[in-house]
């Protein structure tokens, strides 16, 4: 299982180290006109990255990864509505800013996540990662909640105008579901949902920061 972990973590870390240094050099070569193109060059390998997280939530289950079940569904689910029911269903919406904004927050979380879960697994630690794996969410966590609200918001427009999954239920049902909608109540939840993430990644953080100071003493 160890060994199934790590290659899981590896190709997690490959894949958001290649989209980091993407974005990266296609800023620097393209300026500001790389950031509209951003879905579509890499697009694609975020989708297989985040499609993989999925398999996180079945490590918890059986037993296989020590984390809590239902922050990191709630921390994944965020990241797949929003990257294919908002932006992937939205071509207008994918040349926006705020799709590289999150690109960018997400894969800075997720290669020191990475970096930290795959060193974890061969029993290397190193002291300044683990603080930076449990400290660099307080800044860019936030920051990702109101880009995925940005994300939301931006994208209403055109659900209304496209009527994209809006349908209305046929006989008997007598109601129709307005997408739109459903967004809104989404976005309520969206920061409903963060109180009980960052209330998790606190007592996280706390906890394994005080286990790493107890061990530094130690040696």
């Amino acid at each position: 299982m160890n060994m199934y972990l790590f290659i899981y973590y590896l190709i997690q870390f490959c894949g958001h180290s290649w989209i980091f240094t993407n974005m990266i050099i296609r800023f620097l070569s393209f300026g500001k006109d790389s950031l509209a193109d951003t879905f579509y060059s890499i697009g694609l390998v975020m989708r297989l990255c985040q499609s993989l997280s999925a398999l996180e939530l079945l490590h918890i289950l059986v037993g296989i990864e020590e984390n809590h079940f239902f922050p990191r569904f709630l921390q994944i689910m965020e990241r797949i509505v929003i990257l294919f029911v908002v932006i992937t269903s939205q071509e207008e919406v994918q040349g926006k800013y705020i799709v590289c904004a999150l690109f960018f927050l997400w894969t800075i979380l997720d290669v020191v996540r990475y970096t930290y879960s795959m060193l974890s697994i061969t029993g290397i630690y190193y002291p300044p990662l683990t603080w930076l794996n449990y400290t660099l969410w307080i800044p860019l966590y936030p920051l990702s909640i109101v880009a995925k609200a940005f994300a939301i918001c931006v994208s209403l427009p055109y659900f209304e105008s496209f009527g994209t999954y809006s349908t209305k239920l046929p006989f008997p049902f007598t109601f129709s579901i307005y997408f739109p909608y459903v967004l809104k109540m989404y976005l309520v939840m969206l920061f409903i949902g963060t109180y009980f993430i960052i209330k998790y990644l606190y007592s996280e953080r706390k906890a394994h920061l005080r286990e790493s100071s107890i061990k530094k003493k130690r040696s």
